[in-house]
């Protein structure tokens, strides 16, 4: 599907209609982070393939891409434990997971100062009602639960660096104080943050298995 404009300047959405209709656009399950970036690169460039621009959950490569080589692509990324996603629901609901990833462990300023919501709405271009009833059918929790998830893996890899008090990483993650952390890590972890700290994150999970 072509990209949505609601939030690009007239000039960037030409450029992106003419990226979309040139070339292949795909989605992309279980990128993560940086460095399913490059592996999901260097897949496609041993394919032959020119990716020309990848990003958490998907990947513009250029000129149009064969059934044949789309296999291909399938069967590379299914061994490095990628997965093509064709259906569209499937691909709203990624770029939602894929949305909260980058808010929580890497981005974690949202222009205008607007909340997640409306910035995932604006984003997606549908209203947020909308998504969080298909996350929450699909998925089964809400977008707000995995919100929380993905806030405590992030407050469990900022403990196992142990570069931040619990209250600077209270700060950091938006948290009201320390007992909100606390209460929350151990609501769902099972133990407190200082435990955890002690066992150097043994529990802790891959972001795509959250």
């Amino acid at each position: 599907m072509p990209p949505n404009p609601s939030y690009i300047s007239k000039v960037q959405e030409y450029n992106l209609l003419l990226l979309w209709m040139e070339n292949t656009t795909i989605y992309i399950k279980n990128m993560v982070c940086n460095r399913c970036i490059w592996a999901v690169q260097r897949e496609l460039k041993k394919l032959d393939l020119k990716p020309m621009n990848v990003v958490l959950g998907s990947a513009v490569i250029e000129g149009r891409v064969n059934d044949e080589k789309m296999d291909q692509i399938d069967s590379v990324l299914n061994d490095i434990g990628f997965e093509l996603i064709d259906d569209r629901k499937s691909r709203l609901i990624e770029s939602i997971r894929t949305e909260v990833i980058n808010y929580i462990h890497y981005d974690h300023e949202l222009e205008g100062n607007i909340n997640f919501s409306d910035h995932l709405s604006k984003k997606l271009g549908y209203d947020y009602s909308y998504l969080s009833s298909l996350f929450s059918s699909v998925e089964g929790l809400t977008i707000e639960k995995y919100v929380i998830l993905q806030r405590i893996e992030k407050v469990k890899e900022l403990l196992i660096y142990d570069e931040l008090t619990l209250s600077e990483i209270a700060y950091r993650m938006d948290y009201s104080s320390v007992q909100h952390l606390s209460n929350q890590f151990k609501k769902i972890i099972g133990m407190s943050p200082s435990v955890f700290k002690r066992t150097r994150g043994k529990k802790r999970k891959p972001l795509d298995k959250v």
